[in-house]
């Protein structure tokens, strides 16, 4: 029969091993948390890159840019749209419609930049684009919803860039800032549904123009606002 000593210290073993395997399950516990937090940081981190190389899914079919030239426009002076385009050597158009239909293909408008027509399904979202515009197609689409679109030649100097960006930037609702990637016959041109103002060369009246012109048409398309598509 064991004395009394040797089971104290039978005891006394089992007691450590049970402590030794529960600090060892502690541990394994700990070690696992410690993986899972990395896996959701990891994720996180993932999901922020992939929303900041998407642009914040703000548009399926292009992203705003950054890093626009700096600009300076004139504070406004002239409201009266005819006067304002006038004076800015400015022509002001009214083309007929040329159709509202969705399309998935390319599309040659009648006017350059086009003011109607059909268009692509997905719209353009209102943005100021500049590296990665929309297509034509896509851009169209928004002329339809009331929106106005400043477009300007991708050569232009970047002065001019920069202060469309500015007049952008000054009253963006509802507006569309946008290189031209076909020919015009236009440095900077503003479009709305069935009306044009085309500049030729930019000056420092053309603001007041596309100013004019943004105010007297946003809000004119053929269908309400809210419904996108």
């Amino acid at each position: 029969m064991a004395s009394r000593k040797e089971q104290k210290e039978r005891l006394r073993q089992e007691r450590m091993q049970r402590e030794q395997e529960a600090a060892a399950a502690a541990a394994r516990r700990k070690r696992m948390g410690y993986g899972v937090a990395g896996v959701l940081v990891a994720a996180v981190v993932i999901a922020v890159a992939a929303i900041a190389l998407a642009g914040g899914g703000s548009s399926s079919t292009g992203t705003s840019d950054s890093g626009w030239p700096s600009g300076s426009i004139p504070k406004r002076k002239e409201t009266d749209l005819v006067a304002a385009a006038k004076a800015a050597g400015c022509v002001l158009q009214h083309p007929a419609m040329e159709g509202r239909t969705h399309v998935t293909g390319h599309v040659n408008y009648k006017t350059a930049p086009p003011t109607s027509g059909p268009h692509n399904p997905v719209r353009a979202h209102d943005a100021a684009y500049r590296s990665n515009p929309p297509g034509v197609e896509h851009l169209v689409h928004p002329l339809e919803h009331g929106r106005v679109i400043y477009w300007f030649k991708p050569n232009a100097p970047l002065p001019v860039i920069g202060d469309l960006k500015k007049l952008y930037d000054e009253d963006n609702k509802l507006v569309i800032l946008t290189p031209y990637v076909r020919p015009m016959p236009y440095q900077v041109a503003a479009t709305a549904w069935t009306q044009l103002l085309g500049c030729p060369t930019y000056n420092d009246r053309v603001p007041d123009a596309m100013r004019d012109f943004r105010d007297q048409y946003r809000l004119k398309g053929p269908e309400y606002i809210p419904n996108a598509e």
